[in-house]
């Protein structure tokens, strides 16, 4: 893993790959990470952790590597990961790392999620314990097992997303985890299960404007991922 500091932009130019390894976030602040293609990592692509704050993820490539593409963990805070592309790949981002993080966690881990593409990945879109509020909206899920599971008294806003041939869309509670508190709102859903929800969630503390959900398949099909943005 090659370790990033506080207070770095990495932007690649066009045709960027990483295979191999990954970054690693250990209490780094205000980082950018944006139009890369991560191929093979043998642990994560991008990992997050021990209290790392204000960090940018956005317009990157995920495929085909072993552990989590995005893992975010260890009381990191205020998130945005967007505009990514996951595929041929199984555990996509895991926010939250274990059962028994709880007083480290509780009141950290507030993520945003938008705009990705999670195309044909297997789960952990994101897969969520503590973190409280938690926002995932228009991204677009295609041939998933799950969407997004809120575990362990996390609270998660699933809103204005487009789900297509995902088994189960969103959970509440999963494998040993206990269950979290989920709010699904103006989702539009194809070929999917029922989505599970329960609870509420705490605000989102930001103003924001979500896109008409039937519309995000094309939207999020034509933007996400490395090569999409002008560097």
């Amino acid at each position: 893993m090659i370790k990033v500091g506080s207070n770095k932009t990495i932007l690649g130019a066009s045709g960027v790959t990483i295979s191999g390894c990954g970054l690693t976030l250990s209490g780094s602040k205000n980082v950018i990470i944006r139009n890369l293609s991560f191929s093979g990592w043998d642990d994560d692509a991008i990992n997050v952790e021990s209290g790392s704050t204000n960090v940018w993820i956005d317009h990157n490539s995920f495929t085909n590597g072993y552990d989590g593409a995005v893992d975010i963990k260890r009381a990191s805070d205020f998130i945005t990961v967007s505009w990514n592309r996951v595929y041929n790949h199984g555990k996509s981002m895991l926010l939250g790392h274990s059962d028994g993080n709880g007083s480290q966690d509780t009141g950290h881990l507030r993520v945003t999620y938008h705009h990705n593409y999670f195309d044909g990945s297997g789960t952990r879109h994101p897969r969520v314990r503590f973190g409280n509020p938690v926002h995932v909206f228009n991204n677009y899920y295609r041939d998933n097992e799950y969407g997004v599971a809120s575990t362990m008294d996390a609270g998660v806003l699933v809103e204005g997303n487009y789900f297509e041939n995902v088994d189960e869309p969103t959970l509440v509670g999963y494998a040993d985890s206990d269950p979290g508190t989920l709010v699904q709102r103006n989702n539009y859903f194809v070929g999917s299960g029922s989505p599970e929800s329960a609870g509420s969630v705490a605000s989102i503390p930001y103003s924001y404007s979500v896109d008409s959900a039937s519309g995000v398949k094309s939207t999020v099909v034509n933007g996400a991922g490395a090569g999409k943005i002008s560097v």
